[in-house]
């Protein structure tokens, strides 16, 4: 393994806490499944540690089947990568389906932690550095599933609470009282990218006054702002399985054309468009990491370049809001 990694890769500090986050996370959301290589997906994940990636982030339910992205992990930290537990940051979350009856998905004490047990064996580890609720339960009181969180960082099986999908009063709320528990939150985990800006409107604002770390998950839009679809849908493409998280409808000739804008912007800088869309999400001060995934390891190496173009000027800015409409 590379000894310069933490030369090459710029840390940034998670909201208020002692934890530095490196801006580019390895989600294994995707391609980590029973049915992956699993010579590409160790390949993949080792690269990412030489590269100074040191956050790896999955959830229960990651596959297919739901499940196998942590057992897919749990066999890459045997195979050496467990060596350098104390050097990585490993998320895991807990908040849909996963098995059957009413004990089995949302927010209960309950559900989360027989989950987080459940996580912590598939991947033969003793404790995750940050657990996540993974949405908000309507039907299960908050108080209830913050308690829970507190109790997974009581107990030693994570060292740190996280939320994900939370809206800005949950988050503040949530927040409030993990930190009358002693247990303060250290990350909230949304969508974000140049096709999803909600979290723009109080989400931000929310998590810097809260001092709370800001990881995003699909920067690239579940592909879209990638180049793959500057000539329409390929037939190897997440908006052409018919089982995929992207409805083929949201590809239309307007989409194409703004996605055609982008890319001569991205040209410009010297970059490719996924790598702008990557560089554009980490703009903000308040956002940590952005999560990607990747199916080789050159498009992991790509993405991992996402910030060597620099900052950017007033004038690309303009010029990105005009292409976003």
């Amino acid at each position: 393994m590379m000894t310069t990694r933490y030369e090459q890769m710029q840390y940034r500090r998670a909201g208020r806490s002692g934890i530095s986050l490196p801006p580019i996370s390895l989600g294994l959301w995707h391609n980590f499944g029973g049915a992956a290589d699993y010579d590409a997906a160790r390949a993949i994940v080792m690269r990412a540690f030489d590269l100074g990636i040191t956050h790896f982030d999955l959830a229960n339910n990651y596959g297919p089947p739901p499940g196998a992205a942590e057992v897919t992990f749990g066999k890459i930290l045997a195979s050496g990568l467990g060596a350098h537990r104390d050097e990585l940051i490993i998320s895991t979350k807990a908040g849909y389906l996963m098995w059957p009856g009413p004990y089995g998905d949302g927010g209960s004490r309950k559900y989360l932690l027989a989950s987080l047990d459940q996580s912590l064996k598939r991947m033969g580890i003793d404790y995750v550095d940050v657990f996540y609720h993974h949405r908000p339960d309507p039907d299960t009181p908050l108080e209830e599933t913050m308690a829970a969180l507190d109790q997974a960082v009581r107990s030693g099986k994570a060292l740190y609470a996280g939320l994900s999908n939370y809206s800005p009063e949950q988050t503040r709320d949530a927040a409030g009282m993990l930190r009358s528990m002693g247990t303060p939150l250290l990350l909230h985990q949304p969508l974000y990218s140049m096709m999803h800006r909600d979290v723009e409107r109080d989400l931000l604002d929310v998590l810097a006054d809260e001092g709370i770390g800001c990881v995003v998950f699909s920067p690239l839009a579940q592909g879209l702002l990638s180049s793959k679809y500057l000539r329409g849908i390929p037939e190897d493409s997440r908006a052409a399985d018919p089982e995929g998280f992207l409805d083929p409808s949201a590809v239309t000739e307007e989409l194409v054309e703004r996605l055609h804008r982008l890319n001569d912007i991205a040209a410009g800088r010297g970059q490719s468009l996924a790598q702008m869309a990557i560089g554009w999400v980490l703009r903000s001060e308040t956002v940590t990491s952005a999560i990607v995934g990747a199916r080789t390891t050159e498009q992991l190496e790509a993405n991992a370049a996402a910030l060597d173009a620099g900052p950017f000027t007033e004038a690309q800015m303009r010029e990105i809001e005009q292409a976003l409409g």
